[in-house]
């Protein structure tokens, strides 16, 4: 299985909120869904905290120049 990546799980994140808002998901799907959401924003969450981190070390090495 291929790693989610950032746009994709923001958009899979965007269309479960929005499913939630249009009243389309069901008591029976809502504790699935509640879960994958959670697992999408870690991933969101991760992948924003590691391109922060890059960004800042390439800063600091362009500062060092």
């Amino acid at each position: 299985m291929s790693e989610t990546n950032y746009t994709e799980a923001f958009k899979e994140l965007q269309q479960i909120v929005s499913d939630m808002e249009d009243g389309e998901i069901t008591v029976d799907e809502l504790s699935v869904k509640v879960k994958r959401a959670a697992e999408l924003i870690k991933i969101c969450k991760e992948k924003l905290s590691s391109t922060e981190e890059n960004v800042s070390q390439i800063l600091k090495e362009l500062e060092g120049n």
